[in-house]
């Protein structure tokens, strides 16, 4: 996918959940207000987080799509890593805060008289946050953006989230003495975003310090260079990823005895068939080595 394709598809999505974003926070800030519902007013809050995470990759894009140049030969992938590991601490400490404000409502019981104008705020919220996350994962999986993909699961755990208020809701306007069903909901959904906020912080971490392929993914590559034609041995395949993207580099031994011609066509095939195996290696850097010198220094 081409650089701008891929830049405008990122753009589209997130400008789509930055406006409703803004539009669900201020809905169910209105319900919750009228409806004297504190729980909704505080997923009123929680959903307005969520535009910090659209705002952070509106920003970025541009420069974690940007072309390779002189400074960066190899791109500016490593922005989107750093961008995503942005979002990964929003996650962890909106959840933290929903999970500290739960325990602390623990200590009161007392309830408000609920309007039921407020089930339509976290209905909305489960409903519609579910479908952006849809698309927006979509899209990350498309664009192959983690930036993207992490903002998705942003979308999904205010939908979760919601699910407690709504239980709370429905709990308080039956028997008022059910209202502590809240706190004790919201604990349980902040540490589910506690966990999805590690996950993606630390993924994108192990990506800045150039972590490699997996060991059973090396060992399937070599097979699939051992089986191209002309291909006498490999050695030194190291591989290190760069965001959502992988580099390769390896060391091939070829017949000492071709043209220098033929050897350069042999590397090119093993390029080719290797980038065409997996989108996201994005490039492959082989070094020619005659396969009699190999043996002699055995």
């Amino acid at each position: 996918m081409k650089l701008l394709d891929k830049k405008a598809q990122i753009q589209n999505i997130t400008l789509a959940g930055l406006a409703v974003n803004i539009i669900l926070s201020v809905t169910k800030f209105l319900l919750g207000f009228f409806g004297h519902s504190q729980a909704v007013v505080a997923d009123a809050l929680h959903s307005f987080s969520d535009t910090s995470s659209d705002l952070v990759i509106l920003f970025g894009v541009k420069y974690w799509t940007a072309p390779p140049d002189d400074g960066h030969p190899y791109g500016h992938q490593k922005i989107e890593s750093c961008i995503t590991i942005i979002i990964g601490l929003i996650l962890i400490v909106v959840a933290c805060a929903i999970g500290y404000n739960g325990l602390v409502s623990l200590q009161g019981r007392n309830q408000p008289e609920l309007d039921r104008i407020v089930i339509i705020g976290p209905l909305l919220s489960i409903v519609i946050k579910e479908i952006l996350f849809r698309y927006t994962y979509k899209v990350g999986i498309k664009t192959n953006s983690s930036s993207v993909k992490a903002n998705a699961w942003h979308h999904r755990t205010d939908a979760l989230s919601s699910i407690p208020v709504l239980i709370t809701v429905l709990a308080t306007l039956i028997d008022p003495g059910l209202g502590f069903l809240d706190q004790v909901g919201a604990i349980i959904v902040s540490a589910f975003i506690i966990k999805v906020g590690l996950e993606i912080f630390f993924t994108n971490i192990n990506d800045l310090l150039d972590t490699g392929i997996s060991r059973e993914k090396i060992i399937e590559m070599e097979k699939t260079i051992d089986n191209i034609q002309g291909v006498k041995g490999l050695h030194k395949l190291r591989t290190r990823k760069l965001a959502n993207y992988i580099f390769i580099d390896l060391h091939l031994e070829v017949d000492g005895q071709l043209p220098v011609v033929k050897g350069h066509d042999i590397s090119e095939e093993v390029k080719k068939i290797l980038i065409q195996s997996n989108p996201k290696i994005i490039d492959v850097m082989v070094h020619l080595e005659p396969e009699k010198i190999i043996k002699g220094s055995e």
